[in-house]
């Protein structure tokens, strides 16, 4: 059997002694999307989490850990983060900000640490994916783990 190459995301977790599970998919290139590696590695959409990389109008750049089948409520993220509007990132800026890839980005691990806001529909299950920090591989652990490992504010996101 293959070793599974560990992620920075993943070490973190172990430096932190929390139990999680690396899960490894094939990566398709045309569907990086969250629904699809829930499909994947057999889990829900609602309980694969994305991460987005987005811009506070005050804070600058944070992380919102929404359900991979749900849609940011940018106006709440912005509330909650103490901003007066936030948005996306544009795609060619998330490399540079935060070492990851469209399709691999985790709120654990990057370049910087940066602010995380789960969704709060994480507490609804006794785990939850994220990103392990690369395409093909996730992140399965509880989510009261997740938010103190990645110090997240738990909040609603979704529209």
């Amino acid at each position: 059997m293959k070793k599974i190459k560990k992620t920075n995301a993943a070490r973190i977790l172990d430096d932190l002694k929390i139990q999680y599970e690396l899960k490894t998919y094939p990566v398709d290139e045309e569907h990086l999307d969250a629904v699809h590696v829930a499909k994947e590695v057999g889990m829900p959409p609602e309980q694969v989490f994305k991460t987005l990389c987005v811009r506070g109008d005050k804070t600058g750049v944070l992380f919102a850990v929404i359900p991979g089948n749900g849609e940011l409520d940018l106006k709440a993220l912005a509330r909650a983060s103490g901003n007066k509007s936030c948005e996306m990132v544009h795609l060619k800026e998330v490399l540079p900000l935060t070492g990851y890839i469209r399709g691999g980005c985790s709120p654990l691990g990057a370049k910087k640490e940066y602010p995380v806001f789960m969704d709060e529909t994480c507490r609804l299950f006794d785990r939850i994916a994220i990103s392990a920090g690369m395409r093909g591989m996730q992140i399965l652990a509880g989510p009261e783990d997740l938010v103190r490992a990645t110090r997240a504010t738990v909040v609603l996101l979704t529209m």
